[in-house]
């Protein structure tokens, strides 16, 4: 009798893992906004980019790695990247210094972590996971998200690398006109991605350098859980990108999940009906989102926003508008 307990036991887990391992995949955004402007060769750039990066994350989930593993590494490649808004990327501030935020969180668990306003962090979303993992903390910020960092062996870099001359440019451009630039354009570039492995856990991650001519301080919603990102085990992930003192008074990534878990909405119908809302208080930007069965769902109320995904069922894609 005990054999045959240990038997049912054992063949049980087997369905629970396999019904949880159907389906996996990852989603990434590269900020929404206005793009009319973009070159061919930007758009070529950004594209690659978002190719090569979606490719190795994917890689990273089948072979058998985790949710939070590949969100972060997605992010990581884009804060190295100059195309975007987070990490090297970063717009700079009135002050003419790059403020930058990040976040992560598992929906296995619900751990997160988040850094914001600092200024020397190489890799913000890498010391997010840190803090994460190694705190009993959610967020850290300014010079004592940069000391942690500095114990724990992350990389911290002189202000020099983060220097660009486009990004000072507007930020002159910014203050010479009687009001700041236009705030969507502003979140061009803030990054995000979200993922399921096979083991069906999710996971979201954002990172971001802010607006441009922003106060010295100022937060936006990128490091906010619940705002910016949010991850819940057999519901979804989601990443967000726009104006984000609005996605932080509606809480705009934890909404989608709550009106798929509450109001059995499916992941397209809950994130388009954010969205639209958004629209219509003048609130402007997008989000990516996954689900238990990954599915993806990228709408937005800009002129475009950079995004692309690949799942076990459906093949690579990326689009900027």
């Amino acid at each position: 009798m005990k054999h045959k307990v240990l038997v049912l036991c054992f063949l049980l887990s087997q369905v629970s893992f396999l019904m949880s391992s159907e389906n996996y995949g990852i989603a990434v955004h590269g900020g929404a906004g206005v793009m009319k402007n973009l070159s061919e060769n930007q758009k070529q750039k950004i594209e690659e980019q978002i190719i090569k990066t979606l490719t190795e994350a994917f890689k990273i989930i089948e072979q058998g790695g985790t949710s939070m593993d590949a969100v972060e590494f997605a992010v990581s490649e884009f804060e190295d990247s100059p195309l975007f808004n987070a990490g090297r990327g970063s717009v700079y501030n009135s002050e003419e210094v790059q403020e930058m935020d990040a976040s992560i969180m598992s929906g296995q668990n619900r751990s997160a972590g988040a850094v914001a306003s600092v200024r020397t962090i190489k890799n913000p979303i890498k010391v997010a996971r840190k803090v994460a993992d190694l705190t009993e903390h959610v967020m850290l910020i300014g010079e004592g998200a940069e000391k942690f960092a500095e114990q724990i062996g992350e990389e911290i870099v002189s202000k020099d690398y983060f220097y660009s001359e486009k990004n000072l440019k507007r930020l002159r451009k910014a203050k010479n006109k009687s009001t700041n630039l236009n705030l969507i354009q502003d979140k061009i570039g803030t990054v995000g991605a979200v993922a399921i492995d096979k083991y069906g856990n999710i996971a979201a991650a954002t990172s971001t350098g802010g607006m441009t001519n922003k106060m010295p301080g100022r937060v936006g919603d990128s490091p906010i859980i619940g705002s910016g990102t949010w991850a819940q085990n057999n519901v979804c992930g989601v990443s967000s990108t726009g104006h984000g003192e609005f996605f932080i008074k509606y809480q705009v990534a934890k909404e989608v999940c709550t009106r798929i878990e509450y109001l059995n909405k499916s992941i397209v119908e809950a994130s388009q009906e954010i969205i639209d809302e958004l629209e219509q208080i003048e609130a402007y930007g997008g989000i990516i989102a996954i689900d238990y069965d990954a599915n993806i769902a990228m709408p937005f109320n800009t002129d475009g926003m950079i995004r692309g995904g690949i799942t076990n069922k459906r093949k690579i894609f990326v689009e900027i508008y």
